[in-house]
């Protein structure tokens, strides 16, 4: 897949490698041509010197043949326009844009175009190391009844079949964090001590799925 990414600061140049390194080209836009040096001598796709949510300048790029676009430049409204550009003018289906501003996230989430709210994911991420107690979503759907969220386990859970901990919670697990690597479970797969846990759950649900985390398999339905 062709891959356009707007913004060659050190997100845009590390997924820049990292997407061709599985296989996919990719052209990447920035105003400022010495940021290209970011990517270094072996990066072999495009450097696309303009504003990323011109029209020419994103069809330099590749944008017509492209099966996706990242806005990661360091301004908001950049990159959310330039997002809609693609979007709209485009018809490319997989954008995402980087917002500084979580309250402009929201209101772009609900508006369809899918965001990273960079300052509130790190704060985020932070404070569940220092208090991991509760859900933190990570996403939620456009209409907010369903969201992705690390739901603090307790170490009564350890052990268990991630099997177990569905049923009990009426949770799905998405993915499990472990020793830094995230890792798809399976039905046999067994909790460990320090996995973090993500799950997909209803949003009203919340409450209920914390209280079940919280008190372990014994308890889960007391």
């Amino acid at each position: 897949m062709h891959v356009v990414i707007m913004g060659c600061g050190r997100v845009g140049s590390t997924l820049a490698h990292s997407l061709e390194q599985q296989g996919h080209s990719v052209a990447v836009v920035d105003q400022d041509p010495t940021a290209f040096r970011r990517l270094g001598s072996g990066f072999g796709g495009r450097r696309v010197t303009g504003v990323g949510f011109d029209q020419d300048t994103l069809r330099e790029a590749g944008i017509e043949e492209a099966g996706a676009f990242a806005a990661v430049s360091s301004g908001d409204n950049s990159n959310i326009i330039a997002a809609r550009v693609a979007r709209e003018m485009f018809g490319i289906e997989n954008v995402v844009a980087r917002i500084y501003d979580p309250r402009r996230a929201e209101v772009y989430q609900r508006l369809g175009i899918p965001t990273v709210a960079t300052v509130r994911w790190t704060a985020d991420q932070m404070l569940r190391r220092l208090l991991p107690s509760g859900a933190e979503p990570l996403w939620r759907d456009p209409s907010g009844g369903v969201q992705l969220a690390e739901v603090h386990t307790s170490p009564a859970w350890i052990g268990h079949k991630v099997s177990r901990l569905q049923e009990e919670t009426g949770v799905r697990v998405a993915f499990l964090t472990r020793l830094g690597e995230s890792m798809l479970p399976t039905s046999q797969t067994v909790l460990q001590e320090g996995d973090l846990v993500h799950v997909m759950m209803r949003t009203d649900a919340v409450a209920e799925v914390e209280a079940a985390f919280t008190k372990g398999p014994e308890e889960a339905h007391s």
